[in-house]
């Protein structure tokens, strides 16, 4: 498919956005042009850029994502985000496209997208680069002492957010490199490396241990944030 998917980010939590985020990024038909922290912000987006889709929160300060997707052209759909259940039914009385209830696992992300791709009369995503039969490399490159240099993912045990910077704790070394936590996530496999916190990523067959506070790699205790917490563990249950 040619065209791409426009779609806007709305979410007064940073931290929501972040993930969502990193999902759009993995799926190529979609292209987020911009994401917004509250409803003023995205009615100055809709108006002046040309969107097919809102991933939306619904309890938002001042004007809600319901008062919001009552105000907007019925052309733009809409895919609901809430950590609340109770808003469903209004949702769906709105003709949303889909509902989805955080915390939101990247495969439930991709059943709303397909929702919207079957309504729209467009080709249904069945699979994504993220299994391990499909993955083109299993390294990556970053820019550290003023050259490119390689690392393997069976290498890193977590990656730590240091604001515009990060470092790469590996087997051999640590990497400082100048890029965000969000930018890098997208560039790893959802498969083999998952959120705990806003400043961790971990690569999931290097933990040894971990409760619903901590994980444990490489003698390391890592925390896990409420933010990241119910997603983390739901994913690391269906690993068992």
């Amino acid at each position: 498919m040619s065209k791409k998917i426009n779609c806007i980010v709305i979410d007064d939590e940073p931290v929501a956005r972040e993930i969502l985020t990193s999902f759009i990024a993995k799926v190529p038909v979609l292209h987020k042009v911009t994401e917004c922290s509250n409803a003023a912000e995205a009615l100055e987006a809709i108006n002046t850029h040309t969107i097919d889709l809102l991933f939306l929160d619904i309890n938002m300060p001042e004007i809600s994502g319901l008062s919001l997707a009552k105000s907007i052209n019925k052309k733009c759909k809409i895919i609901f985000t809430t950590a609340y259940r109770e808003y469903a039914l209004d949702g769906f009385d709105l003709q949303a496209v889909d509902y989805l209830l955080k915390p939101i696992s990247f495969d439930r992300f991709l059943q709303g997208v397909n929702s919207f791709l079957n309504i729209s009369n467009q080709t249904l995503i069945t699979k994504t680069n993220e299994t391990p039969t499909n993955t083109k490399n299993d390294f990556i490159f970053v820019r550290a002492n003023r050259k490119m240099v390689k690392i393997n993912f069976d290498e890193i045990f977590y990656i730590e957010s240091l604001s515009d910077y990060i470092k790469i704790h590996t087997t051999k070394e640590i990497i400082v490199t100048r890029e965000t936590i969000s930018n890098i996530e997208t560039k790893l496999p959802s498969y083999r490396f998952i959120r705990s916190h806003r400043s961790y990523i971990i690569a999931i067959s290097k933990i040894d241990s971990y409760t619903n506070e901590f994980i444990e790699i490489n003698n390391k205790a890592l925390p896990i944030s409420r933010s990241y917490k119910d997603l983390f563990l739901t994913t690391i249950s269906s690993k068992k």
